[in-house]
């Protein structure tokens, strides 16, 4: 049975698709699948971002503005976003070492930074987690779209032998079915790699935001702490 080709009147991507070989359909609706899926990502980070930019810029007016941290604790309990629960987790940490009725004051601070820093790494590590799919898709999609483009050239060619015929006319809906199986792979590598650098660099800032937090926040409660020895 000879492959079916697309004649020229008929090169559309909707026709391409519909002409081309079952791998070539495999290899279009993945990359679609995937361009779906990465822009899905990038939307949802993107939103994610800024959200929690957002709400670290009200909490820090919060923490400067708060009468006590004790005071601050509870509503911050109740918080979703990281600049809180790193809050939350340097304050539990804090009361702990309390708890214990003896100062070391070296000990205290180790562990509130080591407590912090798990803290932001979790957080990162929570917006990150798809941010790795994003930098699969733009790797991986163009050589995805160039089997498909190396496929449908080799079906092209089978179909040429078979009708014995080499006009323009036969050759170009073939040879455009390949060629847009590779333009889906640049469709869907693209974004992904452009959203994948400039979510990194969200997240990267954030991360930094998050540090300099910690550092006042655990420059405040060592200030605390020194006063409570000097009594």
């Amino acid at each position: 049975m000879e492959p079916v080709i697309a004649t020229a009147t008929e090169i559309s991507p909707w026709a391409l698709f519909l002409q081309a070989d079952i791998v070539v359909k495999l290899v279009m609706l993945g990359l679609l699948m995937a361009s779906v899926w990465s822009w899905a990502i990038i939307f949802e980070r993107s939103r994610a971002i800024r959200r929690i930019n957002r709400e670290a810029t009200q909490f820090e007016d919060w923490f400067w503005k708060a009468e006590s941290l004790d005071a601050l604790f509870e509503p911050a309990t109740r918080a979703t976003h990281p600049s809180a629960r790193l809050f939350v987790s340097g304050m539990n940490e804090w009361r702990r070492s309390l708890a214990r009725g003896r100062f070391d004051r070296e000990g205290i601070r180790t562990r509130l930074a080591s407590t912090t820093q798990v803290s932001i790494g979790r957080e990162i590590d929570t917006l990150g987690d798809r941010l790795n799919i994003l930098a699969t898709i733009g790797a991986v999609a163009p050589f995805v779209g160039l089997f498909g483009t190396v496929w449908g050239i080799m079906r092209s060619f089978t179909a040429i032998a078979a009708s014995q015929n080499t006009t323009l006319a036969v050759v170009a809906p073939g040879i455009a079915e390949a060629l847009f199986a590779t333009a889906l792979g640049l469709f869907a590598a693209i974004p992904a790699v452009i959203g994948y650098n400039r979510l990194l660099h969200g997240v990267g800032r954030l991360e930094a935001r998050l540090g300099a937090f910690a550092e006042e926040f655990q420059g405040l409660l060592g200030r605390q702490l020194d006063s409570m020895d000097s009594k």
